[in-house]
């Protein structure tokens, strides 16, 4: 290894090592070791610093170093552009987690498995060998269980993270299994070997199909995909910051297992039609049910699942660049979304009291024309600018969107000043969309022309279909609900038709837990007057801090 390969490799190795070495002072309580919680999120607050700091060197240092030989690390493209990723995450969920969480008795405890989990999120993104991705992807679960687990005493949390852990070991075991196979076919640990073999369509074993199947299946439950969903519905009792760090940094690593081994994934049918189908379903159904829940949190909770399923389902129509895109932008909207859902609710009731007449038939039908000009400009361009198999699907789904947005904003008028606004905004974010999928494709990698589906292939007719059925459902769901049919489909859908009743039975059955029971506020002693005024002071004396 040459000089500035080894000075590379330190680069990347000092990530999660600095977020580790920070997680010890800030979860560390002993007699003579004794910081306040001020001085613990500063050991973090510097830590994410030195996170931020490393990967811009690390950016920086690939352009200079664009052929370094790292062995066990990696600096390609969609790895450092994940690394940006998490080091934003990081500092934005760790400077509201101080204000969030003042005068919790856990705060240092939560620190401490935040920073955990930061630094096993970053070992995965570098590792290039299969024993140290396998050994960050298990120590992201058993560190955030803990985050998870933070209010012990909530039945909901408990359960959640029981299932979660029973899950997560489910799918650990899935991928040492897959690895394992990789690396016997291969005599090779180094992932840029073994994905180096499939980048042209190539005679697959037994075992390399059985890997490929086993990695689809890790990365369905990594993204909480039906019938597993449950877990993360009910993981909204955790903290906040935590249900951010969840939504946008950790469930999303199913895509980016998807998208890293693409090149095996995409040439065995069995594991690309698995994805295809329970990813396309949770989609529909996970997108359906959200429109029937009331609390922020949960509908942001089934929008994630969908929206998981959405990535994943791009990423068996081998559209990774497209995939890439999607978990960036969800990473964003979603910890955005979930940090400041305190003042959702008050959004929710401005927007509930504009009451806008619903679109005519006709409206609908005039608003398509302009939609799908729109879309086939797009699609014109994004063929123009980066000449890679177009598929139907994609932009069938971008069509729907655009129609169901033009439509609702005339205000009960098309042609007006608010609907020209409108189609303005659609005509850029067509643009942008177009624009963004060509810049993502040298950064989710250069995936063989050969192993991608087809334009009408088996594949992009099953998405386009689940496209139609979505619209044509939400359609009768909003502007039909009074009708019998839809009113009991919407009963099922707000039961989540009973999926995760079932799996949580059987759960339990297999593998009982014994959860915490709430106490009744009403029998529960009175809460001790000095303890509530030590909390009201440290919250003050933490705020005067900050300020």
């Amino acid at each position: 290894m040459s000089i500035s390969s080894l000075l590379m490799a330190t680069v990347l190795a000092a990530i999660p090592l600095t977020l580790i070495l920070a997680a010890m002072p800030a979860g560390l309580q002993t007699r003579r070791f004794a910081l306040n919680d001020h001085q613990r999120w500063r050991f973090a607050w510097r830590a994410v610093q030195l996170v931020a700091l490393f990967t811009l060197t690390a950016v920086a240092s690939s352009f200079m170093l664009p052929d370094a030989d790292l062995h066990w690390f990696s600096d390609s493209p969609l790895r450092l552009t994940l690394l940006v990723l998490l080091s934003v995450m990081a500092l934005v969920v760790v400077k509201f987690s101080y204000r969030y969480l003042a005068a919790e008795p856990g705060f240092g405890r939560y620190l401490r498995w935040l920073l955990l989990t930061l630094a096993a999120v970053a070992l995965v993104f570098i590792s290039n060998h299969l024993l140290l991705f396998v050994l960050g992807w298990i120590a992201i679960s058993l560190a955030l269980h803990q985050l998870l687990m933070f209010y012990p005493d909530r039945p909901r949390a408990a359960l959640a993270a029981h299932k979660k852990f029973l899950l997560a070991r489910v799918a650990e075991a899935s991928l040492l299994t897959a690895f394992y196979l990789l690396w016997q076919q291969h005599g090779s640990a180094h992932i840029d070997t073994i994905l180096a073999a499939y980048q042209a369509p190539a005679q697959l074993s037994l075992s390399e199909q059985i890997a490929a199947v086993l990695i689809a299946l890790t990365a369905l439950i990594k993204c909480a995909q039906l019938p597993v969903h449950g877990w993360l519905i009910q993981v909204v009792e955790a903290p906040t910051p935590v249900s951010a760090l969840l939504h946008a940094g950790v469930i999303n690593l199913g895509g980016f297992l998807l998208i890293l081994f693409a090149p095996l994934f995409l040439q065995v049918a069995a594991a690309q039609w698995l994805v295809l189908v329970v990813a396309g379903l949770t989609t529909v159904l996970a997108a359906l049910i959200m429109t029937t829940r009331i609390s922020v949190k949960v509908r942001l909770a089934w929008s994630t699942s969908a929206q998981m399923g959405l990535m994943l389902l791009e990423c068996a129509l081998g559209l990774v660049e497209l995939a890439l895109l999607h978990l960036l932008a969800h990473s964003a909207y979603k910890a955005w979304a979930f940090l400041s859902s305190g003042s959702a609710v008050q959004q929710h009731i401005q927007q509930s009291l504009l009451v806008s007449p619903p679109p005519g038939l006709r409206q609908w039908f005039v608003v398509v024309v302009p939609a799908m000009a729109v879309v086939v400009g797009a699609a014109w361009l994004s063929a123009y600018l980066h000449p890679v198999s177009q598929l139907l699907s994609s932009w069938l789904l971008l069509a729907l969107a655009l129609t169901a947005f033009l439509a609702q904003s005339g205000q009960g008028s098309i042609f007006s000043a608010v609907w020209l606004r409108s189609l303005t905004l659609a005509v850029s974010l067509a643009l942008a969309y177009s624009l963004l999928k060509v810049l993502m494709q040298p950064l989710a990698g250069n995936l063989g022309e050969t192993v991608r589906p087809e334009l009408f292939s088996a594949a992009d007719w099953w998405a386009s279909g689940l496209f139609l059925v979505l619209f044509v459902t939400w359609w009768l769901l909003r502007w039909r609900s009074h009708w019998p049919s839809m009113q009991r489909l919407s009963v099922a859908l707000f039961a989540g038709f009973y999926l995760d009743e079932w799996f949580t039975r059987i759960t339990l059955r297999l593998w009982p837990a014994r959860l915490p029971v709430r106490a009744n506020p009403k029998l529960a002693p009175m809460q001790n007057s000095e303890q509530l005024a030590q909390q009201l002071q440290a919250a003050k004396s933490r705020t005067e801090q900050l300020s």
